[in-house]
């Protein structure tokens, strides 16, 4: 199984190779990275392309932000299984595309943990995923998704990302695959990501608000939610306990 992963970027040179040295650093031989650069003005495209791996293909080029680059990267891999590598955060440790392929083997899709860490790079916040209850999203649950693999005839299901929702597109990329498409899911219990704070969903009380109200607008076209739902206040609730378990977690 090849394995392939997105790498969406505009002006990262300060984390670039940061998160392409620990894509190359997979013990997982059968793997690409596409780096998907928005025209960036700084040094990242030739810090991507000074890497000189026959794993990695750079392509830059004006785009209408992270989904739209997201949608050309779905087009254009090669994989039999994709995910997303952010363009500031890393993989945890060697093992974590080994550990996907063989999920992946008897499953759709599949998903794990993951560390937020500050810019002092020190652990501020632990999700700890879990298999998805009978109500799936509609009861608050999701994946966290930047630890989210999918096989290539479900991706191609599922389709492009929704680029009207512009804080929650992958929100409602997972809602579709694993609640419109009924996905065989698997959990892996390991962190996969060691992810920065400060992305779209994760900046400040006015993004949270904004993704919240999109990820509900999702439920609402898909599950046929109502104006108001459960999910809409059990899905920030339940971050509460990721910080609740920092500092305890044995893994």
């Amino acid at each position: 199984m090849k394995i392939s992963v997105l790498t969406v970027c505009r002006n990262a040179d300060a984390t670039i190779a940061r998160t392409i040295a620990s894509f190359l650093s997979q013990d997982y031989p059968n793997k690409e990275l596409l780096v998907i650069d928005g025209a960036s003005t700084d040094n990242t495209v030739a810090i991507a392309e000074g890497f000189r791996s026959p794993n990695i293909r750079v392509m830059s080029e004006p785009d209408r932000g992270m989904y739209d680059a997201l949608n050309k990267g779905l087009a254009l891999y090669a994989g039999d299984a994709v995910g997303v590598l952010n363009a500031d955060d890393r993989y945890h440790d060697g093992h974590v595309l080994s550990r996907a392929a063989e999920a992946l083997g008897d499953h759709d899709a599949i998903h794990g943990d993951l560390d937020f860490h500050d810019q002092q790079d020190r652990v501020v916040r632990r999700w700890r995923g879990t298999p998805p209850p009978p109500r799936g999203f509609a009861s608050g649950w999701m994946p966290a998704h930047p630890t989210f693999y999918v096989r290539r005839q479900l991706a191609e299901a599922v389709g492009a990302f929704d680029l009207m929702l512009p804080t929650a597109a992958d929100y409602d990329w997972m809602l579709r695959a694993i609640d419109v498409h009924g996905a065989r899911l698997r959990h892996v219990p390991h962190v996969m990501i060691d992810m920065a704070l400060g992305g779209r969903s994760t900046a400040s009380l006015s993004a949270h608000l904004r993704h919240n109200l999109e990820a509900l607008a999702a439920r609402r076209r898909w599950l046929k939610s109502g104006v108001v739902d459960w999910a809409l206040f059990a899905k920030p609730a339940s971050k509460i306990t990721q910080f609740a378990r920092f500092g305890r977690d044995p893994r």
